[in-house]
């Protein structure tokens, strides 16, 4: 192989590198152990991954040669080895390799392995669509590796992007306990409610700040990248089940989140169970659709949900024909809380939230009607700046990550 063909890849990464800067890192960066030989990245498109790999080189590799970035889905991958770059760049000095996009090269997972077998000085960061499963059997990278995944912006996230700084995560325990004090120290410098309502529409995902104008119709197309290339990537699968599972999304996407008879909706997709229930699973691990259940379901009622969201609200505007104003806020809700909690459908109330706290999701006038028996029990209430006691304003959980 010729220098000057390595040299195109370094060419690219430095043109690429121009790009991103550091004046906002997200959740995830400070949470990964960059001190693994090998970290993996997984997560929907469009939510940042790419970001996290430049800014780490930006941060902390003053000295270029010492990390390459690669991006898989590039051409010059159709007719060169990425070991080959990978020897190249080892033997010029580096010591770091940041893979963009590994789901694109056939066998993955073995040149990963490869990789980390024949340069054991080589730190290798990897990021892959979030509809990759590790699978242990096929080079077993999951004894080797560790592995993160990354969330859409949280409303505090977007809140800083938005120039809004110096609001701290905060842990559900202590929104619980202390939503008053914290909810009158952030109302106190902003006017809350329309950075929510901007955040609902347009704030989930970091690309929002390229055009407003039509962030919408970039969704659609994240979507139909989503279904159309990662999908038949990671499974082999049909152009017909390409097209099935495109029409599954908007038929819940209209219906959401009640959830309607799976047998009905196969029988429209002119799909059968196990292939029904294959396409619903990619769904959710695209970051198209969150899929909620109750704890205690025997083996026959596993496929069917008892609620079906689109993943975030901004999907609902991208994709719903007509957006409810009750669902959106549980969309939102259990966006939010599904970051770094366990959340369940209840007998009673909308959400379970670590098998311990029930919350009811609803307006200004909601009550304690439907969960006033229940111990522990929570209202989320939309429309409010500041809560009491047991009742807390809905934008205040965009404050956990």
């Amino acid at each position: 192989m010729k220098d000057i063909s390595i040299e195109e890849l370094y060419r690219s990464f430095e043109r690429r590198l121009r790009g991103y800067d550091l004046r906002f890192f997200r959740y995830l960066y400070s949470g990964i152990d960059w001190n693994e030989r090998l970290i993996g990245i997984k997560g929907p498109k469009g939510c940042g991954k790419t970001t996290i790999l430049m800014q780490r080189i930006l941060k902390d590799f003053p000295e270029r040669d010492k990390a390459l970035y690669i991006s898989l889905d590039d051409l010059w991958f159709s007719a060169n080895s990425p070991m080959d770059a990978v020897e190249r760049h080892c033997q010029w000095g580096g010591t770091h390799l940041f893979m963009d996009e590994v789901h694109y090269y056939p066998k993955w997972q073995q040149l990963l392995k490869n990789i980390y077998d024949q340069y054991p000085e080589l730190h290798i960061v990897y990021t892959g669509s979030s509809m990759l499963q590790i699978d242990s059997a096929k080079g077993d990278l999951s004894r080797r590796q560790t592995l993160y995944s990354l969330q859409g912006l949280s409303f505090r996230e977007f809140l800083e992007f938005e120039g809004i700084t110096g609001i701290p995560v905060v842990r559900l325990e202590d929104l619980l306990c202390s939503h008053e004090e914290i909810a009158r120290e952030i109302t106190s410098r902003i006017r809350i409610m329309p950075y929510f309502h901007a955040y609902l529409q347009h704030g989930y995902y970091p690309f929002y700040r390229e055009s407003q104008y039509n962030y919408h119709l970039r969704l659609k197309e994240v979507a139909n990248t989503v279904i159309e290339v990662d999908y038949p990537l990671v499974d082999e699968i049909s152009v017909s089940t390409i097209r099935k599972t495109k029409k599954m999304l908007m038929i819940l996407a209209a219906r959401v989140p009640q959830t309607p008879k799976m047998s009905e909706l196969y029988h429209q997709l002119e799909t059968d169970r196990n292939q029904g229930l294959k396409m619903l699973g990619a769904l959710k691990r695209g970051g198209l659709l969150s899929l909620l259940s109750s704890k205690n379901r025997s083996y026959k009622e596993l496929g069917r949900p008892d609620k079906i969201y689109l993943d975030n609200t901004n999907l609902m505007y991208a994709l719903s024909p007509e957006i409810n104003t009750g669902t959106m806020r549980e969309t939102f809700f259990f966006n939010q809380l599904k970051q770094a909690h366990t959340v369940t459908y209840p007998a009673a109330g909308d959400f379970l939230i670590d098998n311990r706290a029930t919350f009811e999701i609803g307006g200004r006038g909601k009550d304690f009607t439907q969960i006033r028996s229940i111990q522990d029990s929570y209202l989320a209430v939309d429309e409010v700046e500041i809560g009491h006691r047991n009742r807390i304003p809905l934008w205040m959980f965009g404050l956990l990550y």
